[in-house]
Order: C-alpha cells, then structure tokens, then sequence
C-alpha cells in the first residue's frame, strides 16, 4: 500500500484512455485536458476503453508512481 498524504487530491478523467501510455503521456493529458499541474502531489485515475482498467499517476515529491 502506498501512504497518501491526506490532503491529496484524486482527479478521475472522464472518457477513455489508451492504457499503453505511460507517466510522460498521461501527465501531458492531466496538463492539457483536466488543467492540473501532475507534479503538485495530487493522483490522478485513467480508465480503460472496456472499463476493466484504471492506472493511477502520482507524483510524490521524490518520483513518479504509476500503478495499474
């Protein structure tokens, strides 16, 4: 498990994601589409065109975490 600071925020993108992307790509989108910095501490949920997919992007201060 991975320790969440309480005051993070989870932004879930609505719509389809290509689960083929990694942190770069999905960061560029979390910029662009939902209008949030990916490095402020916040994670952010990407869905599968099926539904039976998330991947999770979280930076934490020190690195990138992308969980599936």
């Amino acid at each position: 498990m991975i320790p969440v600071p309480a005051n993070t925020r989870v932004w879930l993108a609505a719509g389809v994601t290509d689960m083929r992307r990694g942190f770069t790509t999905l960061a560029a989108q979390a910029e662009t589409v939902l209008k949030q910095d990916p490095f402020a501490g916040h994670m952010f949920v990407f869905r599968g065109r099926r539904g039976d997919l998330i991947k999770i992007i979280w930076w934490d201060g020190q690195g990138a975490w992308a969980r599936m």
